[in-house]
């Protein structure tokens, strides 16, 4: 059963809606001189809304949706370009907004996701950021700068201010609050919504934050190149990743009082790489490492230093080598080597063995979509506006140490001139969680929490937390409290099914602390029960 705060006035839009006409010029006359309605039409309660064909970044259609009118809208926008968005209006809608994010470059409209936000009530729309592409094709970007432009930020901010009108028109009535929530790319959106257009939002649910797009790109070759090419002395074959990885747990697990796999404090941990080390010349090289592979192990945990001790880019965290996507292939990620082919101009024909620290500041100097989120969100904090962020400790695809960075010189910026960026702003690491979702089975961390993008991971129809439908369980119903209750959170409780499937029972659960505060066992009962843990302060 749905557990949402509805107001008596929600109640009347929704009433209200069950009357209004689900059609596509009841929508166009929403909209404005150059946004058009694709289709407009109503899905029944349990039906399924089918993506339309071409959706390659999004193709999964959502079943079991609660009664709603479904809609999408293509949107002329700054040269020749345009973009377009989704829109889910539900029959019981709780009187909010919510929009949701995307993913690495992708291009497509979120039904997903939505889904996952209209099953609270929401009326939830997603954009398509200005084009069609999977999350790791950029070539769409190729000489194509207001395309770059809509997918850095235009065509959110646009998609969410017709969406709101939309939203007005059809229950005849505002939104009284609305709500953010993404992951990755979707993460970066959501902060950038903050600095840019801060009346945009009440609440933002900023996952694992690609914030700083013109270094994340560019590292993501460089730290590949640390363990490349392959034929050299120093490379670590992906088969040795597993001893690394049953490596660091050892040494980094027991530091919350619990020796169950799972790394709370990977800065805390005092790793020594030695204990690796081949004691002769014929040792078996499958189960330890030469020195060459040692030093490629300090570089890989290492931040990114240029010239003058310059940090171009944090650091991966103890324990997100457990799936070392980045690390581990015959060449560096996409997300890289495309960014630097498409988006900063060097072609199809550039190679990832010329990179070099000039492609930073080549980044920093075309700064792509103004895609980067900078550190003053002071507009957004006058509003009112709250931010939640967060982000798995055993991330391989963006470096955990990202989002400490963020905050720090988010403070260094705010700070000065009298904003205690704690008002409005927190977040919180989670202990084993990969990319937005999920655990290495070496883990079996608690990472689910109804963050962005995680609803759809135990099931394409799973509403919020399973049998634990509430603000201390369900991050977006904290976020929700904290802006409309003014009840700041202080715990997300993470939650862990057998086999990630609701249909198991829960195998543990425990709270993940907001900074600067971790999650230590107490000693006594059951170290499966939240209640059996603390969070205490790190300093």
């Amino acid at each position: 059963m749905r557990q949402t705060l509805i107001s008596s006035a929600t109640l009347v839009g929704a009433a209200q809606a069950l009357n209004y006409t689900c059609t596509p010029s009841a929508i166009q006359a929403a909209l404005p001189q150059g946004a058009s309605v694709n289709f407009a039409y109503p899905v029944a309660a349990n039906a399924t809304f089918n993506v339309p064909k071409g959706d390659t970044g999004y193709p999964t259609s959502p079943p079991n949706l609660p009664a709603l009118c479904a809609a999408s809208i293509q949107v002329k926008s700054i040269g020749n370009t345009t973009y377009g968005f989704g829109i889910f209006l539900p029959e019981e809608w709780n009187g909010r907004f919510l929009a949701v994010g995307n993913g690495g470059f992708a291009g497509g409209i979120n039904y997903l996701d939505m889904a996952s936000g209209v099953r609270y009530g929401f009326a939830a729309i997603s954009t398509d950021t200005g084009h069609n592409s999977t999350s790791g094709d950029g070539t769409w970007a190729d000489k194509q700068p207001d395309k770059v432009e809509n997918w850095g930020h235009l065509a959110m901010h646009g998609s969410v201010v017709l969406g709101k009108q939309i939203t007005a028109s059809y229950y005849k009535q505002n939104a009284t609050y609305s709500y953010y929530s993404g992951c990755s790319t979707g993460g970066r959106q959501g902060l950038k919504e903050a600095e840019y257009y801060p009346e945009d939002f009440d609440g933002i649910l900023a996952g694992a934050p690609a914030w700083w797009t013109n270094r994340l790109q560019p590292w993501t070759v460089r730290i590949a190149l640390v363990n490349l090419p392959t034929t050299a002395d120093y490379h670590i074959p992906a088969a040795l990743f597993a001893t690394l990885n049953k490596e660091i747990i050892k040494q980094c697990d027991p530091q919350d009082g619990v020796v169950d796999n799972i790394i709370s404090d990977p800065k805390g941990c005092n790793f020594q790489p030695l204990t690796l080390l081949c004691g002769s010349p014929s040792a078996n090289a499958t189960s330890c490492f030469t020195g060459p592979q040692l030093d490629t192990v300090y570089k890989l945990f290492s931040d990114y230093v240029g010239a003058n001790n310059t940090v171009l880019f944090p650091s991966f965290y103890y324990g997100s080598e457990g799936q070392p996507f980045l690390i581990s292939g015959n060449a560096p990620n996409s997300l890289g080597t495309q960014y630097v082919q498409y988006f900063l101009g060097k072609g199809a024909s550039w190679n990832f063995t010329d990179y070099n620290d000039d492609i930073i500041a080549l980044s920093d100097s075309i700064h792509p979509g103004n895609a980067s989120v900078g550190y003053d969100l002071s507009r957004f904090h006058a509003k009112g506006g709250k931010v939640l962020s967060y982000h798995g400790l055993s991330d391989p695809l963006i470096p955990t140490g990202s989002l400490p960075y963020y905050y720090d010189h988010l403070t260094r910026t705010l700070k000065p001139k009298g904003i205690n960026v704690d008002e409005f702003f927190k977040y919180f690491l989670v202990p084993g969680m990969g990319h937005c979702s999920g655990t290495q089975t070496s883990m079996n961390a608690p990472w689910y929490f109804a963050g962005a993008n995680q609803q759809p991971v135990l099931g394409s129809d799973v509403y919020s937390v399973p049998g634990f439908e509430d603000k201390k369980h369900d991050v977006l119903k904290a976020l929700m409290a904290w802006v409309e209750e003014a009840e700041a959170p202080e715990y997300i409780i993470g939650t862990k099914y057998v086999n990630e499937s609701t249909h198991d029972k829960v195998m543990r659960q425990r709270p993940i602390c907001i900074y600067p505060k971790q999650a230590k066992y107490t000693g006594k009962g059951d170290v499966n029960d939240a209640a059996n843990w603390k969070c205490k302060s790190l300093y």
